[in-house]
């Protein structure tokens, strides 16, 4: 059993500098959606979103967690919300462009927000829609 235990705890360390590397592309994804988000939506007349819906940092008050618990429970809720803040900017930015939904596929997982999207091959409803001219 201890040595489960040893090959684990190693197997982690092994991948704490990649998991804490992905900081660094999380914190420019994080500035650029911050400007796209705040300069595009304006623009385009998009509702802003509310980032606080999506990026929680809450765990590390749990009294039970250990120092190191509550750390990489803030990373988690950062990286993880700031990914959903992220997906659904995205999302609001694809339907203002083009929501069409994609050809459907075995094995192809349709985002939540493609529910209201156009079908695929759909070519009047996309020129009512989104060519009005």
């Amino acid at each position: 059993m201890e040595h489960k235990k040893f090959k684990r705890r190693l197997r982690h360390i092994l991948s704490v500098p990649f998991i804490w590397l992905m900081l660094i592309p999380l914190l420019v994804l994080d500035l650029f959606m911050f400007l796209y988000h705040q300069i595009c939506f304006r623009l385009y007349g998009i509702p802003l979103v509310k980032r606080k819906e999506y990026v929680k940092i809450d765990r590390h008050k749990l009294k039970y967690l250990r120092a190191l618990e509550k750390i990489n429970c803030a990373y988690c809720g950062y990286a993880n919300g700031l990914l959903h803040y992220a997906s659904r900017i995205a999302g609001d930015t694809e339907k203002y462009w083009c929501g069409i939904k994609h050809e459907k596929t075995r094995g192809f997982k349709e985002p939540k927000h493609h529910e209201e999207f156009l079908e695929y091959g759909d070519e009047a409803s996309f020129r009512g829609k989104y060519r009005q001219n």
